[in-house]
């Protein structure tokens, strides 16, 4: 083979799963470069009798991409769009090409592919072939059987077929005559047998090979769930775009009222028919929608704004009578805020509103369209009846239900009921004359029930049709037919079943790290390939395109680390090490991952684990320690000698060595003057002067409660490397009215947030750290005074690492993260009719992934425009994310996030444009890269005030 063949313990380990409740641990993984690698890798296995699982991105959530033998990964090489034919409404691609990926090189024809699923970022074709994929417009475009012409096809057994529409005669001749008697032998139950709905995905689309619906090949292969053979290459069937579109949003007083109506506005011809209920949506979303208790999100398209408008309002008017109210929505940025609501839930569902757990196993039954009411009804009934919850949600207008339900897959008692729950539901869907599975194939979770939907007698066809294809069972065995068990291979099974002994306090899991890593759900919201508005998440997945570098395979890595058995050294494991040392921690998982997943929390864990009793990378001690290096530096005054010494090279050389330092990167020159004794010597000169009666600090007899004082936090980065930031602030503050005051010991040492401990995983330093700090601003917490912090990322520690690492022992703790603010919420809190002075230019820059993570910018946001900055900041992470690109080894890829979305829109910046960057980090990612200095959003407000005085700030 020329591509890839991997039998070590971290490429199985990150493929032992897919995004169902399933784990099965394969041999190896391949990643062919063309369908010659995979005859090759398929005579292989054919010679050992292994196994073989196509695999594309990896999202299927009934476990049909896992599998024991060789796991073929065709997303690495197999990802090209080989041809686009506009005339002809065609692509021709290989299995590996991400759904987005097809529909943009379509979209500049005018074009789409008409399936997408929600995870359509990052799922492929190959393996919406494999499992019948259809999305939220599959009322207008179908499913992906429906938009596939031709394929080709490569068999176990080591031939090449091609598959199309007309006659069998192009099949090999044991294949074509056994598939001629198989139909021929049973017209009448092919013709009965399968229920009539437009979401009928479950068992073999056997029925396709009959003479009347043109004996199609292609159909019957797509949704075989890699059991037949391995695709190599599709031709699809491309659909033209509307050129508009508008979103109709239909409340309803409940959810079974909804689906109810869902049905009834097919003959308006919408693209879209989705439905969910308040108990998915959430107060916070459901205020941006009509009132109600369910909605459906309806989307019309058009030939301009105005027609798709139009067209919304009369679909909007002809509902009215059975809503509780409704909104049409044109705007496109308005209208994929409200569709990512949607698109999250595969995620967002996992978590039930107390914060349990909730898993997949029903993801996605379907039963006629008319029906969805009564069965919604009925399954309501019958999860009450099992004890079980649920929050349902999908494509309302075809039948097809998606649900989580909370069922306990960790204990025998709970596994029990939900086998005994499974088998119920599967009647029930029979019963409204529905199917097991409307979107997302059978695999391990319901090819056991397939007798309850087809019969014995079709379910004997189904065992013949995959013989027919495959004799050796060496293609994915154990799906759709002769299947395993749905309550075999589970995935948590293999955890621990105590909770292991952590640092963090995991709140929001129980205290449990296993609970913490069984967030991941497999969803893949982590391997988007391109940054998305705002979005952050995973920077380092974008850079390398690997999956161990994705936020999703630092998880498996990490339950695999739990579970001990592919990955036996615990948290000792140089695989895990690995895999995080590229992590950024950011924390854009934190935010943008549908469930939570918080990345950089885990590797901070695991870093304080692996190391402890060890001596570390040289980089944790020079960059971890970096506040007391700082303020001993300060104490000596060295600041000038420092930068002296920086500035010479072989001197610079030799400091980096030694500190484990990216040879490429400038060490950041200290501030001559830190802001902390800036601040001492302003508050005696102004003593002198009489401005002022105290000194401005904060001590135990001096803090007093005032609407009107602020407690400014000197962060390290602040105090010692941009004192010019924390001048600009109380320059800027004090002009809203704001009493500005400063805490004792301030900038690193006694007073720190203790983040460079926390990102190097030096956990037992950064309690000392914070707990010392806590010590500290006490008379500010009990006076109830706010913490104002500069440093996006020292208010995310302060806000969110300080509390779960002291935990709910320490009450102060929780008192300190509730007391934080942003520069931008203290004038917007404690000065809302100060009026900023106007700038009047537009800003490039990038919004801090900690504040985006944590913080939240909506202030940031209001403050700007009061000011008349205008333009929207860049999302991702600008790379450099603290001491990570400053180590060793992580240039490159530090540069590639900045390449990502920061930089190119400096350059591209127009003339008069203010780059803003509130984070020490983006300042020098831009400084070093780019040769451009950012400005922390109080330095511009500062400038802009002293020049209407015609002073600048000291």
């Amino acid at each position: 083979m020329r591509g890839e063949v991997a039998f070590d313990a971290t490429a199985r380990a990150l493929t032992t799963m897919d995004a169902s409740n399933y784990r099965r641990v394969p041999l190896a993984v391949v990643a062919p470069r063309d369908a010659d690698d995979i005859a090759a890798a398929l005579a292989v296995c054919r010679e050992h009798a292994v196994p073989v699982v196509p695999r594309g991105g990896g999202t299927s959530i009934a476990g049909q991409a896992t599998g024991t033998g060789v796991v073929l990964d065709l997303t690495r090489h197999l990802n090209r769009v080989i041809r686009l034919d506009p005339e002809a409404r065609t692509a021709v691609v290989q299995p590996g090409v991400i759904c987005d990926d097809l529909r943009s090189a379509a979209a500049a024809h005018g074009l789409t592919f008409g399936p997408d699923p929600s995870t359509h970022s990052r799922c492929t074709i190959g393996g919406m072939i494999g499992n019948n994929s259809c999305g939220s417009h599959s009322v207008a475009w179908g499913t992906t059987a429906d938009n596939v012409r031709e394929l080709e096809v490569l068999l176990y057994g080591g031939e090449r077929v091609r598959l199309g529409q007309g006659s069998l005669g192009a099949l090999p001749t044991r294949l074509r005559d056994g598939l001629r008697a198989l139909v021929d032998g049973d017209l009448a139950l092919l013709r009965t047998g399968f229920p009539e709905l437009p979401r009928r995905i479950s068992g073999y689309a056997l029925d396709e090979l009959l003479p009347e619906k043109g004996i199609d090949l292609a159909r019957a292969f797509t949704g075989s769930e890699g059991t037949l053979g391995v695709a190599c290459e599709a031709t699809v069937r491309l659909v033209a775009a509307p050129r508009a579109r508008a979103l109709a949003i239909l409340g309803y007083a409940e959810e079974s009222s909804a689906a109810d109506a869902a049905h009834t506005l097919l003959p308006y011809g919408p693209l879209t028919v989705e439905g969910m209920a308040s108990d998915l949506v959430g107060p916070l979303a459901a205020a941006s929608l009509p009132r109600g208790g369910a909605w459906l999100f309806v989307e019309v398209g058009g030939d301009d704004p105005k027609q798709a408008r139009a067209h919304a309002e009369a679909l909007a008017r002809g509902a009215a009578g059975a809503c509780t109210g409704t909104a049409v929505i044109t705007d496109p940025a308005h209208q994929r805020s409200l569709w990512r609501i949607r698109e999250d839930a595969s995620g967002t569902a996992t978590r039930m509103p107390d914060g349990s757990e909730a898993w997949p196993g029903w993801e996605d039954c379907a039963v006629p369209p008319a029906q969805l009411g009564r069965y919604l009804r009925d399954f309501r009934s019958l999860l009450a009846e099992h004890g079980l919850r649920g929050t349902p949600y999908g494509h309302f207008g075809d039948g097809c239900i998606h649900v989580r339900i909370d069922f306990d897959l960790l204990t025998a008692p709970g596994i029990a009921r939900f086998r005994h729950f499974s088998q119920d539901l599967a009647h029930l869907v029979v019963a409204h004359g529905g199917s097991l599975s409307g979107e997302h194939g059978d695999g391990q979770a319901r090819a056991e029930l397939l007798p309850t939907m087809y019969g014995p007698r079709l379910v004997a066809l189904f065992e013949r049709f995959k013989d027919l294809w495959d004799p050796a069972g060496g293609m994915n065995p154990g799906m759709l037919t002769r299947p395993h068990r749905m309550d075999e291979n589970l995935r948590f099974a293999v955890l621990p079943s105590r909770p292991v002994d952590v640092a963090f306090g995991y709140p929001e899991d129980g205290g449990d790290f296993s609970a913490a890593v069984r967030r991941c759900v497999g969803v893949a919201k982590c391997r988007d390939t391109s940054v998305s508005g705002s979005a952050v998440m995973c920077p380092s997945y974008r850079a390398t395109g690997e999956e161990q570098h994705s936020t999703r395979g630092r998880a498996r890595l990490l339950h695999e680390m739990l579970a001990g058995e592919v990955i036996e050294d615990g948290w000792r494991s140089t695989e895990v090490r690995d895999a995080l040392d590229l992590c950024l921690s950011c924390k854009g998982c934190r935010s943008d991952c549908p469930v939570g997943v918080d990345m950089a929390t885990y590797k901070a864990e695991f870093l304080h684990h692996h190391y402890a009793g060890r001596l570390r990378p040289a980089a944790h001690y020079a960059m971890g320690w970096l506040p007391l290096w700082l303020r001993g530096a300060a104490t000596l005054r060295l600041a000038p000698a420092a930068n002296a010494a920086s500035r010479v090279a072989l001197l610079a050389a030799l400091v980096k060595r030694m500190g484990g330092i990216a040879p490429e990167r400038s060490i950041p020159e200290v501030a001559p003057v830190p802001f902390t004794r800036w601040w001492r010597e302003r508050a005696r000169q102004r003593a002198r002067t009489g401005a002022v009666t105290d000194t401005g600090a904060v001590t135990d007899t001096g803090a007093r409660r005032s609407e009107a004082t602020v407690v400014l936090w000197p962060d390290t980065f602040t105090n010692h490397l941009s004192a010019s930031v924390g001048r600009a602030a109380v320059a800027v503050l004090e002009d809203a009215g704001l009493r500005v005051v400063v805490p004792p010991g301030g900038g690193g040492g006694s007073l720190c947030c203790g983040l460079t401990w926390v990102s190097t995983g030096q956990l037992d330093r950064a309690k000392k750290v914070m707990r010392r700090t806590l010590d500290i601003v006490t008379p500010a917490l009990e006076a109830g005074l706010p913490l104002v912090v500069l440093e996006p990322s020292c208010a995310a520690t302060l806000c969110s690492d300080l509390p779960e690492l002291l935990g709910p022992d320490e009450p102060r703790a929780a008192q300190l993260a509730s007391a934080v603010r942003t520069f931008a919420q203290a004038l917007d809190q404690y000065a809302p009719d100060w009026q900023p002075p106007r700038v009047d230019r537009p800003v490039v820059g990038q919004t801090h992934c900690h504040q985006h993570a944590v913080l939240g910018d909506a202030a940031e946001r209001t403050l700007r425009e009061r000011a008349g900055l205008t333009g929207e900041l860049s999302g991702g992470c600008c790379g450099l994310a603290g001491n990570f690109g400053f180590e060793v080894g992580h240039y490159e890829v530090s540069v590639a996030c900045a390449e990502e979305a920061l930089l190119p829109s400096v350059r591209e910046r127009p003339g008069d444009a203010e780059v803003l960057a509130d984070g020490f980090s983006c300042r020098t990612q831009l400084q070093q890269l780019a040769g451009q200095r950012g400005r922390h959003l109080a330095e511009v407000l500062a400038e802009a005030l002293a020049e209407g005085r015609g002073t600048a700030p000291r």
